[in-house]
């Protein structure tokens, strides 16, 4: 085989037909991303490719740094050439790091550059590249095209317009872009920052927000305001689940006193939100959302970068917090009542992956096929191993045939090749069963079926957009 030819991490000639005639020409739906709506709205077209490329792009940012790259070369202020150049001059020294593959992926689909970039290259691609963006087929909106996507769910908080979302649906140009409720920072009550946040979800819900039960009021209006623009997922990036007890009164005090600019203990903000989150997955389960839980990340750990470049800028890692037991409690308090939404878990943890895919079989109640989901590689296991390793746990705990698949969890136009990558790493793992004899050759037309689930038709009949 060569470096990214037809057959690409296709080691068998059932993985290969599995990809080709199965996987390859599936529509995309990009069900958890952080893509910009405002770009799709305004069908922006970028100046060159460092732009599409390399702005807020963190992992080519921590790996800048790790080469011995300056920081003006990463979100600073050096130009943007200059930044291609150096980020061409760190390519090298990702080999065997998923950045390596999905820089030459993406080179390739969309923009048809086969070779490798280094800095002997970097003139030359930069060039094709650019001028293929100043094309109408390379506008944002041509590029999601190319890519054969057909939903998108965005990411946005509660205090977003939603403005972007609406023009788009106004201008109906064949692809859909709904929001996602992503409410974080409504949970956040430690934060010295939160009763700011709060003045602007006053504004955006017109409620006054005095007390916890207006809290949830105003939570409600922006809930209902999703809802009617096409939002039908949440989503909450967590350290692990709170599940904590706690009475009404208790939730309601400890509100006052963060209006009040009182010191909170760790077990009243603990128990704070503990109850938000039962809140919002109880209205989750009123309108038939699904819930999407991202646990254990580490978040900010450098506290001068923090404080001098902002949150998710390259400075995050795996976290080790206890997910198990509040995982359950929270779960099952809410299926007690028969009012468990449809719900995704995502890991970071590696060492976790057996606990998820264990977890989601307990909660999982014949109400909806692949209820309850153990999300795909997340984050810093967004890579081959990663994959493996996810469905390998997703298949010998649960049901690998009802997988709702890959997302690209981006903030780049270009990370659509990683749901190729994703596919090939499925196709594969299956074909190596088949001609291993650990599968029957003679079920290849349900296999096939089965590839074409997890990359398209399990999520459209799971979400029902």
């Amino acid at each position: 085989m060569s470096f990214l030819d037809d057959n690409f991490l296709l080691q068998t000639k059932t993985a290969q037909t599995l990809y080709h005639e199965h996987a390859k020409h599936m529509p995309i739906i990009d069900y958890h991303c952080h893509l910009n709506p405002e770009d799709i709205a305004n069908d922006r077209k970028f100046n060159n490719l460092t732009q599409i490329w390399l702005e807020g792009d963190h992992y080519k940012w921590r790996a800048m740094r790790t080469n011995g790259i300056p920081e003006q070369f990463c979100t600073g202020d050096a130009d943007d050439y200059a930044k291609f150049e150096k980020w061409a001059q760190t390519v090298p020294f990702t080999m065997r790091n998923p950045l390596y593959h999905w820089t030459h992926m993406e080179l390739k689909r969309p923009f048809g550059i086969e070779k490798v970039l280094n800095p002997e290259s970097a003139r030359d691609i930069y060039d094709e590249a650019t001028a293929l963006l100043q094309t109408p087929e390379y506008s944002v909106r041509g590029i999601l095209k190319q890519m054969n996507v057909v939903v998108i769910c965005t990411t946005d908080d509660p205090v977003d317009s939603l403005e972007h979302h609406q023009k788009i649906a106004a201008d109906d140009f064949g692809i859909k872009v709904l929001p996602t409720f992503r409410p974080d920072k409504t949970m956040a009550i430690e934060d010295a920052g939160y009763l700011t946040y709060l003045q602007k979800l006053e504004a955006a819900s017109g409620v006054s927000i005095g007390s916890y039960q207006q809290l949830l009021e105003a939570l409600q209006k922006r809930h209902d305001f999703f809802h009617a623009q096409g939002g039908r997922l949440s989503d909450h990036g967590l350290e692990t689940m709170y599940a904590e007890e706690f009475t009404g009164q208790e939730i309601s005090q400890i509100f006052e006193k963060a209006l009040q600019k009182q010191a909170l203990t760790q077990d009243e903000v603990l128990k704070f939100k503990s109850a938000m989150l039962l809140e919002l997955a109880l209205m989750d389960h009123a309108k038939g959302w699904t819930q999407q839980f991202h646990l254990g990340a580490l978040r900010n750990n450098n506290t001068r970068m923090m404080r001098e470049l902002g949150a998710d800028t390259g400075f995050d890692s795996i976290g080790d917090f206890d997910v198990a037991r509040p995982l359950s409690r929270f779960m099952d308090k809410l299926d007690n009542s028969n009012q468990l939404a449809k719900t995704i878990l995502y890991n970071l943890n590696p060492s976790q992956n057996e606990l998820y895919a264990t977890m989601i079989g307990n909660f999982n109640d014949g109400s909806t096929p692949g209820k309850v989901q153990y999300g795909s590689a997340w984050w810093f296991l967004d890579q081959k191993q990663g994959m493996e390793a996810q469905m390998n746990a997703l298949s010998n705990m649960g049901l690998l045939s009802r997988f709702v698949g890959m997302l690209t969890d981006s903030r780049s136009f270009l990370s659509y090749p990683r749901h190729e990558y994703f596919r090939r790493i499925l196709c594969n793992m299956l074909g190596n069963d088949v001609e291993n004899g650990e599968l029957p050759a003679s079920e290849m037309p349900w296999i096939g079926q089965m590839v074409e689930n997890i990359c398209y038709n399990n999520a459209k009949n799971y979400f029902n957009f």
